[in-house]
């Protein structure tokens, strides 16, 4: 979240982009799918499905959202965040499913040749398309970064597969005006492949949310922050977890023995803080104090 706005707002901003995002992607997928249909071209068929599915994720994410906006609770003391990745990983299991059914329908086109028809205006609608695709990957993706947002930056992930598979198709309606019909399957096969790639690099990263995988690798950059706080000698056993917006720490701090606790109540508020105000995106930091054992 940027500084001075509330999860509702912040929420209410991701809403927004979702939202123009699926009325893009749904107004591309309709121009590749009619176009496609139309002129017998499978590649461009498959790849108007891909658009699709970007829209079907939109309103994935547009739930995952809405359930990650609630506040805690007595059940959710540390907030609802989670839904956002855990619903970024129902975008990864849609891809899959996708990239299956294009496979499928794939082969199918080898044992039952098409010839498309390719025109100017399927070349049109594929340059239209594709510098629509790199807009919304480009705008949802720096939204994403900005904001935090699991749901973003893997809708946008999904969207650059399109771009990348639109590219693909590109390259089909070429070879094919050429006089080689088989590469439609061929790319068609080839798009299925960019869709599960991109499938798997949204699950990669929202099962390591999940599965409470160290939120910071860099533990040195926590030490530093914690040694520079008044009053701390040394620290050790540092662990995080959370999703970049919503970090949590703990970790083992060693003091003076003879240290009053109010004094070291002190110290471990300032540790909180330096680290809040020195890293993005840490929502909460737990302190264990000991002693340094004397010699």
């Amino acid at each position: 979240m940027e500084k001075n706005e509330n999860p509702a707002q912040h929420y209410a901003r991701i809403r927004t982009v979702l939202l123009v995002i699926l009325g893009l992607n749904w107004a591309v997928a309709l121009a590749k799918i009619v176009f496609g249909l139309v002129t017998r071209s499978s590649s461009m068929t498959a790849d108007g499905f891909h658009s699709l599915a970007d829209g079907a994720s939109n309103i994935l994410g547009l739930i995952g959202i809405h359930l990650a906006a609630q506040p805690k609770d007595k059940d959710h003391p540390y907030g609802h965040k989670k839904y956002e990745t855990l619903f970024a990983l129902t975008i990864a299991a849609l891809l899959f499913f996708v990239s299956y059914n294009l496979i499928q329908a794939s082969i199918g086109r080898f044992r039952h040749p098409v010839i498309p028809e390719v025109t100017l205006m399927s070349f049109i609608i594929m340059l239209g398309t594709m510098g629509v695709n790199w807009l919304v990957m480009h705008y949802e993706y720096s939204a994403g970064k900005r904001m935090r947002s699991d749901i973003l930056v893997s809708d946008s992930l999904h969207t650059k597969a399109d771009l990348l598979t639109s590219f693909s198709v590109l390259v089909s309606l070429v070879v094919i005006k050429l006089g080689f019909p088989i590469i439609d399957p061929i790319i068609s096969l080839l798009i299925s492949l960019f869709i599960a790639y991109a499938g798997w690099d949204i699950f990669k990263h929202s099962s390591s949310v999940l599965c409470d995988t160290a939120a910071i690798l860099d533990e040195k950059a926590i030490t530093d922050i914690v040694l520079r706080v008044d009053g701390v000698l040394s620290c050790h056993n540092i662990r995080s977890r959370g999703r970049e917006d919503d970090i949590y720490i703990d970790l083992h701090v060693l003091v003076d023995p003879r240290m009053q606790m109010d004094q070291a109540h002190r110290i471990s508020d300032a540790i909180e803080e330096a680290l809040q105000k020195g890293i993005a995106g840490v929502s909460d930091v737990v302190v264990h104090m000991e002693p340094k054992e004397q010699r």
